[in-house]
């Protein structure tokens, strides 16, 4: 017989180290000798968009297309310290250094647009696509190429340093706020159950995500669909299958990871609250994402069948087990 139920998850998590581990980032910006914006960070790309996202962030201080842009990564001999690809912390920690760094040197084009425009005060000027002008009198303008052009051995290059909010708990009471800042998530979840063979299908699933400001909804669909093939292979496929502390499943032949054919239609829903503190609003939700799939997913299993599974991966032959004891009671 085929039951069916649905099951919902939620989770709030905090972006970073926490727990007064310090957080920091370092990002530099330069001005290129052909106007473009040289920018060095040493957050790691490792699928989840840091190339693209930093792109943007140093792109948006300029108020250009990222094409303006000269990205360096992940070389620790031309650039200092971002920390790790790791806590859901990229995006806001080294977000946040990359635009410091890249207003800093905003600020110093522009003063050096006031020069050579031979105007009294910076007050006005703006930069957009490449150039420096006058908001009141865009006529007066001058290029990002013209200004790097006149500095001769002279190089703007800015650092900034950004440290998150992580302060230790309270041992006594457990209490205090050891992140900075949190972000808010659920997934719906609706399954079929074969109780036949203990399989379970997921029909149908939703996963809603706080993301501060969606600075690339594209990249930021991308991670939850990611996050909830994750959740969906911890709550029914994947299983080392530990005996005597060896791994019995230690190869993709026995350690089963969901598939594209596995996933289900997710609905994605990006839930958009600018976060005060983040590059343009922006959280982290690398981990998140993931975090709430698996609760979402036992609970439909509990709806469908009456019985509730406390063990994972929820395998055919455990939930076969879970159903015929609970005939017995």
């Amino acid at each position: 017989m085929k039951k069916r139920g649905i099951g919902y998850g939620c989770t709030f998590y905090g972006t970073g180290y926490g727990n007064g581990f310090p957080d920091v980032s370092v990002a530099e910006a330069e001005l290129n000798s052909d106007g473009k914006i040289n920018v060095y960070v040493g957050a790691t790309e490792c699928g989840q968009g840091s190339d693209t996202i930093m792109r943007q962030i140093a792109a948006e201080s300029f108020g250009s297309s990222v094409e303006i842009i000269n990205y360096y990564s992940t070389d620790t001999d031309i650039m200092k310290d971002s920390g790790t690809a790791a806590a859901s912390r990229q995006t806001y920690n080294t977000g946040n250094a990359l635009r410091l760094a890249s207003e800093k040197l905003k600020d110093r084009v522009i003063e050096k647009a006031k020069d050579l425009l031979n105007l009294n005060t910076t007050v006005g000027l703006k930069i957009e696509n490449g150039e420096v002008f006058l908001n009141s009198f865009k006529a007066t303008k001058i290029s990002l190429s013209e200004i790097a052009s006149s500095l001769g051995d002279e190089k703007l290059r800015e650092e900034a340093t950004f440290v998150a909010h992580s302060t230790e708990m309270d041992e006594e009471t457990g209490q205090g706020c050891p992140y900075w800042p949190y972000t808010f998530g659920a997934a719906a979840v609706e399954v079929e159950v074969d109780t036949e063979t203990g399989k379970v299908d997921i029909i149908r699933a939703a996963s809603a995500q706080d993301v501060g400001r969606a600075i690339n909804p594209e990249l930021v669909e991308g991670q939850m669909d990611g996050g909830f093939a994750m959740g969906y292979g911890y709550a029914v496929f994947e299983d080392l299958n530990l005996k005597n502390g060896k791994i019995v499943n230690n190869r993709f032949t026995n350690y089963l990871i969901p598939t594209a054919m596995d996933m289900p239609e997710l609905e994605k829903i990006i839930i958009e609250d600018p976060e005060s503190t983040g590059p343009y609003g922006a959280k982290g939700i690398g981990e998140p994402v993931m975090t709430y799939v698996a609760p979402a997913i036992l609970n439909a299993i509990y709806d469908a069948t009456g019985v509730r599974m406390t063990e994972i991966p929820v395998t055919p032959e455990r939930l076969l087990k879970a159903l015929k004891e609970s005939e017995t009671k």
